[in-house]
C-alpha cells in the first residue's frame, strides 16, 4: 500500500540544525573554559561560599551524576532536567544550597549556549525558508543542558523560531526520543497521521528507529556528521541541505 504525502516535517536540533559543541572553538578564543570544566567551576564557587570543599570531591561528584545521567537517558529515555541532577550531585556531596542560589546555579547552567552560541549547519536556514509553508514543521529534540525554553531562544536568535509550528522538547514531555510517545505528541501538535510525518534527524535508534516504529518516515542527515549511514534503515539520506527539498518531493510521490 502506498503512504500518504507528507503533510509535516520535524527535526532533532543537534548535529541536524546546530552543530553540536561548534561553541567550543568560540569559548576557547574568547578565554572561557570548556563546558564542562565551567559546570563543574560553578559548582564549586557556589559551594565554596559557604564552606571549603576540595575541587577533587566536585570532580567525583559530577562525573558519577554524569554517569547516571546517561544511563537513564539511555536505558529509560528519560532526559533528568537540570535541577535534578544538581539536586543529585548535591546530596552526593552532603551539601544544600538555598532555593534562590540552587535556581540561578540552575540558569547558569541551562543558558550556558545562550551565552556562547552554536554555529547552525551548513545549508539549513536556507532549506527550512523554502519547504516552510509546504509542510508544516516541528522540532523533536533532546534537551541536555539546554531546556526547551533556552533552545527556543537559539532558533529565535537565528532567525527560525517562527518557521515552525509545534515543538517537543525532552525536559517539557517528560521523555526523549526513541519513545512512541514523542514523537505522537509531535504528530498530533502538528495536526497529522503518523504515516504523514518525517523526521530527519542523525541518529539511527533516536531520530530513524524511533519514527519507524510508530509509523512516520525518517531521513538520515549526514550534513554535520556521519553516523555509519552506509547502513542506516532510513528512507533517505540527506549529505546536503540543498537537496532536502527534492527528497521531500520524492518521498511524498514514492
Amino acid at each position: 500500500m502506498a503512504k500518504p504525502a507528507i503533510q509535516a516535517v520535524t527535526f532533532d536540533l543537534w548535529d541536524t540544525v546546530f552543530f553540536d559543541d561548534s561553541d567550543e572553538p568560540k569559548r576557547a578564543a574568547q578565554g572561557l573554559a570548556p563546558k564542562p570544566v565551567e559546570r563543574r567551576n560553578l559548582v564549586h564557587r557556589f559551594l565554596e561560599r559557604h564552606a571549603p570543599l576540595p575541587r577533587e570531591r566536585v570532580d567525583v561528584a559530577y562525573d558519577t551524576v554524569d554517569a547516571a545521567f546517561r544511563e537513564v537517558w539511555d536505558k529509560q529515555h528519560v532526559t533528568w532536567t537540570v535541577h535534578e541532577r544538581l539536586s543529585v550531585l548535591l546530596a552526593g556531596l552532603g551539601r544544600s544550597l538555598r532555593e534562590p542560589e540552587l535556581a540561578e546555579l540552575v540558569r547558569l547552567h541551562e543558558e550556558m549556549e545562550l551565552a556562547v552560541r552554536p554555529d547552525l549547519v551548513r545549508g539549513v536556514r536556507e532549506a527550512l525558508r523554502s519547504i516552510h509553508g509546504k509542510y508544516r514543521l516541528g522540532v523533536v529534540s533532546d534537551a541536555i543542558f539546554s531546556p526547551g525554553r533556552a533552545l527556543r531562544e537559539l532558533l529565535d536568535g537565528e532567525g527560525l523560531l517562527e518557521l515552525f509550528d509545534a515543538f517537543v522538547f525532552s525536559d517539557e514531555v517528560g521523555f526523549s526520543k526513541p519513545v512512541p510517545a514523542v514523537f505522537e505528541a509531535a504528530a498530533k501538535a502538528l495536526g497529522v497521521d503518523l504515516p504523514e510525518l518525517v523526521h530527519v534527524g542523525d541518529r539511527e535508534q533516536n531520530d530513524v528507529e524511533g519514527a519507524h516504529a510508530v509509523g512516520a518516515r525518517a531521513i538520515l542527515c549526514t550534513v554535520a556528521r556521519d553516523r555509519r549511514s552506509q547502513e542506516t534503515k532510513a528512507d533517505a539520506v540527506c549529505d546536503d541541505y540543498r537537496n532536502l527539498p527534492s527528497i521531500l518531493e520524492m518521498l511524498s510521490h514514492k
